[in-house]
């Protein structure tokens, strides 16, 4: 097993109507960033906790598709 520096970092930027998030994943010296938005209604209460949920679960989801694309990447490599 290979020890690595593993370093995660989630920002997030709100506004009236929406917030987004940004959550980097620096690993074995790649760095990931995976982006999530949420919008909020017009209609809807103000109630940030649920756009800063929202938008946090879709940055670690983009995330997460984009780990493991890399990993599916890297094991093509392996039978060549």
């Amino acid at each position: 097993m290979t020890d690595f520096d593993i370093q995660i970092t989630i920002g997030l930027v709100e506004d009236e109507t929406q917030t987004r998030a940004a959550v980097v994943y620096v690993v074995g010296g790649q760095r990931f960033e995976g982006v999530g938005l949420a919008r909020r209604s017009p209609e809807d209460p103000s109630v940030p906790e649920v756009g800063e949920e929202l938008a946090s679960s879709r940055a670690f989801s983009d995330l997460a598709h984009q780990l493991l694309d890399a990993a599916t990447d890297r094991i093509a490599t392996f039978g060549q």
